[in-house]
């Protein structure tokens, strides 16, 4: 914990270092330097400002060391940070640091380029984190692709499927993800060097010239048209993370719930005081999910803010540029920490097979009600079969009795004889339909997406 930020307890201690380095002081700074640097450089090659100048903003940008805390009384005063950075540069350095400097450029213009280079690392961080999951989730999902258990809606038993088919579709959603990462980087990862108002003015009949050379540089995407009140190329960027963060809860909050003791069906991984209680020995709490399910709370709470951020008016925001300062590093370091420890429960996930094949008879058998339907659906019509599948399950919750039961005594004989045996038409493992094919298509669209 420093003393320039409060203790962000989830993030410093579940968090992603390498994300948080992205999105430091010390990152965020050299960010705005190298556009500075990168300006210079340009603008140099096409003749706008002397080739010494550019050489020695070079050099004194290449050699500058900014302490932490070095911008603040700056920043306060003006509340912007650019122009406490030109007087750091300045200072003690050539006077044609201090005369070519930042030419035809506008303090949201070094910042918010300054912000895609940071972004584009992030969504980097990002997809190495994606990835990762992403591997073992498709390990998880081929080793398990036979594990029959009972499929869930409404929070009740209603199908059997498989852990693996389940693991499948979050496989799919990442992959999914993978590629939203992946195309909304150009988006949110261009120069902006379009000066005061955006008409590129003070840099000249050269600013497109200048601006697409800055873009060959620091390897951004050039765009013709200014983005200084545009934010949704960085709101596309935050609600990316917002909704990757998103995923890995939905995951976590499942994990969580299959984890619940009379359920039994899956565990974190297990070490010595793991998940432990202060006055409970015996516990062993799903704390990585929670951590996962507590940091995309954090990260589903962001949003409104990054939507207010894309009001602002005219030419130039009057405030609403300032919410993303604080909000798309706090989106990309929640999505990260998110994904780390998603990654974490799934590379050591205990899967508990005869618990789930116990659990399938919880409820009598009922789990299998749609079977029995489907199968009775060619002699009476759907809708029939309907109504007598559910008198006869009405009638075997009502007397405690398995559904296999009252099948085999209760069913007029007509149809019984129409049916195959009771063992084999309410055997879960007989009603699982295209889960082979739907864990391959996953499994196989990862690797692809991978390749």
């Amino acid at each position: 914990m420093t003393s320039r930020h409060p203790w962000t307890m989830l993030l410093d201690t579940f968090g992603d270092p390498a994300m948080a380095e992205v999105f430091s002081e010390d990152a965020t700074v050299r960010a705005w330097l190298a556009v500075e640097r990168a300006i210079a450089s340009a603008q140099a090659d096409l003749g706008l400002i002397p080739r010494d100048a550019a050489r020695a903003i070079e050099a004194r940008i290449d050699t500058l060391a900014i302490p932490a805390g070095a911008l603040d009384e700056g920043f306060r005063h003006v509340g912007y940070p650019i122009v406490r950075l030109l007087e750091v540069v300045g200072r003690d350095a050539p006077a044609e640091v201090g005369a070519w400097l930042h030419w035809g450029a506008t303090t949201q213009d070094i910042m918010d380029t300054g912000q895609a280079l940071q972004l584009r690392a992030g969504m980097d961080r990002l997809e190495v984190l994606v990835s990762a999951l992403g591997d073992r989730l498709s390990a998880l999902a081929t080793a398990h692709r036979a594990t029959v258990m009972a499929g869930r809606t409404h929070g009740q038993q209603a199908v059997p499927t498989t852990f693996g088919a389940k693991v499948a579709v979050w496989l799919a959603e990442l992959t999914r993800q993978l590629d939203r990462l992946r195309e909304a980087r150009p988006r949110a990862c261009a120069v902006e060097l379009f000066g005061a108002g955006g008409t590129s003015a003070a840099m000249g009949p050269d600013a497109g010239r200048v601006r697409r050379a800055v873009a060959g540089i620091l390897g951004l995407t050039s765009v013709e048209v200014p983005w200084h009140v545009a934010r949704d190329g960085i709101a596309e960027a935050s609600f990316l993370a917002a909704t990757i963060s998103g995923t890995c809860v939905r995951i976590a909050r499942e994990v969580a719930d299959l984890a619940r003791s009379e359920i039994d069906e899956v565990r974190e991984p297990l070490t010595h005081g793991r998940g432990a209680s202060s006055t409970m020995p015996q516990k062993a709490n799903p704390i990585l999910s929670e951590v996962v399910i507590g940091m995309g709370t954090i990260a589903a709470s962001q949003l409104p803010a990054v939507l207010a951020a894309m009001q602002g008016r005219h030419e130039r925001a009057t405030g609403e540029w300032q919410v993303e300062w604080d909000v798309v590093p706090l989106l990309y370091c929640l999505a990260a920490g998110a994904l780390v420890a998603t990654t974490s429960v799934a590379d050591g996930l205990v899967v508990n097979a005869d618990r789930m094949r116990h659990n399938l008879a919880q409820d009598g058998g009922l789990i299998m009600a749609e079977a029995l339907m489907m199968a009775l659906a060619p002699a009476v019509g759907r809708a029939e079969a309907h109504h007598l599948v559910y008198d006869l399950s009405a009638r075997a919750r009502t007397e405690g009795r398995d559904l296999r039961d009252v099948v085999t005594r209760d069913l007029p004989a007509d149809l019984a004889a129409q049916l195959p045996s009771a063992e084999v038409l309410l055997d879960p493992a007989r009603y699982t339909g295209e889960v082979d094919a739907i864990v391959g298509s996953a499994v196989a669209d990862w690797e692809q997406r991978r390749r």
